[in-house]
């Protein structure tokens, strides 16, 4: 093989990892510093170098995508070292999240009965490794943006020492002390000498649970036992009535905008008028759809064999003690499982709409008050 067919062959390589404007120029310097390499160790030899030889000399020079990195313009890495330390952070708090949600979601499978409790157990394993996947792109996804496009949120260059409570909660002696877990850990914990109170934790907080529904809501991860009842020897499934489909944009958008709230608490943590006022808009947004909610009338379908049952409003506000059927109800049949049902989301509309209600009052007389 001449010198030309390795050079050329090698400047292939390194030309097809360069932008095109820059190719000829760069292959043109490296060619010439490829070959005053080879001439030069001809000279010391006293002799032509081999082919063995040339391509010991092209190992030194590197690898053609390590040599076409170095005229590479922007970041070295996918994420760099002033961003990696916030994506650590992310990852720390976004499995701790993720952890609790499918332990709960675990918890209350067992709590109803079900009889396959080690199939319910690898079910959330792998919903949760698959969701910390997920969780894994989408934090590298932002990471990387905002790294090769140098975005810097005011927040990451413009923090307050006030602003740093938040930081806590992927620290496990802070949990020790706040689960009460050894005197110990509650002695060497900062936490437990100087009481940080963050008001932007619970936009951490916000920001990371309205993240999980809008990717839980699109079908990018998924909880095991959602959409099945297994209570008493029952087995069925939950299939949505038609509001559901209505509402997936306008569900979607009051996830996003939530979500979009949180960060604006975060990112600019003075602007707290804002904020209210935005919280306001969102919870009443969130009221109008439970009254959407409890206006469609038909929720679900409860389906077991060739059996089926609505779910639906029973029109009025039913009396707490009826929840005491429940449990009655494993030897009476799919209709009255789903009248328990209709009593129990009827109960969880009227009292999400209280609390959304008190948000709202509770926001407003912050603003005034502020």
């Amino acid at each position: 093989m001449t010198n030309a067919d390795i050079i050329e062959r090698y400047l292939a390589a390194v030309a097809a990892q360069l932008p095109l404007d820059q190719r000829e120029d760069i292959t043109d310097e490296l060619r010439d510093l490829i070959l005053s390499r080879i001439e030069a160790k001809e000279e010391t030899l006293a002799r032509a170098a081999t082919d063995s030889e040339k391509e010991d000399i092209l190992r030194d020079l590197g690898h053609p995508l390590v040599v076409a990195a170095r005229y590479r313009k922007g970041p070295d890495s996918l994420i760099g070292p002033e961003l990696f330390p916030y994506w650590l952070f992310g990852m720390k708090a976004g499995l701790i999240i993720l952890a609790v949600a499918f332990a709960l979601s675990l918890v209350l499978r067992t709590l109803t009965g079900s009889e396959h409790l080690g199939q319910s157990m690898g079910q959330a394993l792998q919903g949760y490794f698959g969701a910390a996947l997920t969780l894994t792109g989408m934090l590298t996804l932002i990471g990387a943006v905002m790294e090769h496009q140098n975005i810097r949120p005011r927040w990451l260059t413009h923090w307050r020492v006030s602003d740093l409570g938040a930081f806590n909660f992927t620290d496990p002696a802070a949990w020790n002390v706040t689960l009460g877990q050894g005197e110990e850990a509650a002695s060497k914990s900062p936490r437990a000498k100087v009481r940080s109170s963050w008001p932007g934790s619970e936009h951490v907080f916000g920001l990371l649970f309205s993240g999980l529904f809008v990717m839980w809501w699109l079908g990018l991860i998924h909880f095991p036992g959602l959409g099945h009842v297994e209570m008493r020897g029952m087995d069925a499934t939950l299939a949505g009535a038609p509001i559901w489909t209505t509402l997936f944009v306008p569900i979607l958008l009051y996830a996003v905008g939530q979500g979009l709230v949180h960060l604006i608490g975060l990112a600019l943590p003075g602007a707290r008028r804002l904020v209210w006022a935005l919280e306001m808009a969102a919870n009443a947004f969130g009221l109008w759809l439970m009254w959407r909610v409890w206006q469609a009338g038909d929720w679900f379908t409860l389906t077991r064999g060739g059996e089926t049952a609505q779910i639906q409003s029973p029109g009025y506000l039913p009396s707490w003690h009826a929840l005491e059927r429940l449990r009655e109800t494993s030897d009476r049949g799919l209709e009255v499982w789903a009248q328990n049902l209709s009593i129990m989301i009827t109960w969880g509309l009227a009292v999400g709409s209280l609390i959304l209600i008190g948000e709202i009052l509770n926001r407003l007389w912050r603003i005034a008050r502020h």
